[in-house]
């Protein structure tokens, strides 16, 4: 599931989880947790609250 949220993601734009969610097909709340855990891993961050984008 990871790889498709960062796949998804690629656009290079800042995102939120629903919108990152319906260009993954995934549910909302899965992408959610999801982040967190991509987001600890350091592979994604949040350049502004509730948006999240990959580390280059």
């Amino acid at each position: 599931m990871e790889n498709e949220i960062l796949k998804a993601m690629q656009a290079g734009e800042p995102m939120k989880a629903g919108d990152i969610a319906t260009a993954a097909g995934i549910e909302k709340d899965a992408v959610t947790k999801a982040i967190k855990k991509l987001v600890s891993e350091e592979k994604v961050f949040s350049p502004k609250r509730c948006f999240y984008q990959i580390k280059k």
